[in-house]
């Protein structure tokens, strides 16, 4: 089993920054891939970005690309989410999902282990 827990959500201003992170405990070594997605009000859940434990490749969705990052820290079995230029639309739920195969993926049934989620308001 994997555990994981977000943090660093909050209120901010649009064209403001955030940064969130996923601590990740338990059989760690299991996990592959990491990923955020996230759930606005009333809306499905989407992906946000993924990167690979190992390599540290990266996936983004096209509508985060220029302005989020995501990184990771595999000696504190951390994962980052940096968010710039934060817009209202990107107030969401953020969840945080680990999953144990190595290719990169958007597919949210794809990740065997999700957190609680961590919220993130961004007020025009």
């Amino acid at each position: 089993q994997v555990q994981l827990v977000e943090s660093g959500g909050g209120l901010v201003q649009a064209g403001g920054s955030r940064r969130l992170s996923c601590a990740a405990s338990g059989h760690t070594f299991s996990s592959y891939v990491m990923g955020w997605f996230r759930q606005a009000p009333g809306k499905e859940r989407e992906f946000v970005a993924a990167i690979r434990l190992s390599g540290g490749s990266t996936y983004y969705d096209v509508s985060v690309k220029s302005r989020f990052t995501i990184s990771r820290d595999n000696a504190k079995n951390t994962v980052y989410l940096q968010m710039n230029s934060l817009k209202p639309e990107d107030t969401a739920v953020y969840y945080c999902a680990a999953r144990t195969r190595d290719w990169l993926t958007r597919r949210g049934d794809e990740y065997n282990y999700w957190g609680q989620g961590t919220q993130v308001t961004v007020s025009s």
